[in-house]
């Protein structure tokens, strides 16, 4: 079975070799403002099946945001195993999105190979910003979608902490 690819590789505009997507949130952020479904929703869409390959084709500047989200998701699935209510969630993926990350290029990035760094600092400045809304808005949707049944964190979720897309991870190792 092969791996869920984007359905926005076909994008125009890109960040290094990202492409810079519509996003539908509230966040501000480079991204313009988009409809649903966007790539945010597509990567909780097939994060479940894309989360078990160890290698991944990529077939357009979209697969690398999808690719990045969807290690971020497990970041946040990580930290959502520590929160007990919906509302200690919120503030944990609003502390996740807005924490320091590497970003391509840098020595932390986990994929370096597969993304291009950014070419200065003006479009150094502007992959942040867009990687901090996707992060902000994909934490916001995942603590709906994981906290939907007003009980707790799902253990349909919640399965997937121990999981690495690629065998990679956003965090630096121990953490």
């Amino acid at each position: 079975m092969p791996a869920y690819h984007s359905a926005f590789n076909d994008c125009q505009r890109q960040l290094g070799n990202m492409a810079l997507l519509p996003v539908n949130t509230s966040f501000k952020g480079p991204a313009p403002k988009g409809d649903n479904p966007d790539i945010v929703d597509e990567t909780l869409q097939y994060f479940k099946a894309n989360v078990f390959f160890k290698n991944y084709e990529i077939k357009g500047p979209a697969d690398r945001v999808l690719m990045y989200l969807t290690l971020y998701v497990t970041e946040c699935l990580k930290k959502m195993q520590k929160c007990r209510t919906k509302n200690d969630a919120v503030k944990e993926m609003n502390v996740l999105g807005l924490a320091s990350f590497a970003l391509p290029g840098e020595s932390g990035f986990p994929l370096n190979a597969l993304y291009k760094k950014p070419e200065n600092r003006g479009e150094a400045d502007q992959m942040r910003n867009y990687l901090i809304q996707l992060r902000q808005e994909t934490g916001l949707r995942l603590v709906e979608k994981v906290y939907s049944d007003g009980a707790g964190p799902s253990k349909w979720w919640m399965c997937f902490t121990k999981r690495k897309f690629m065998d990679k991870s956003l965090s630096a190792p121990g953490q």
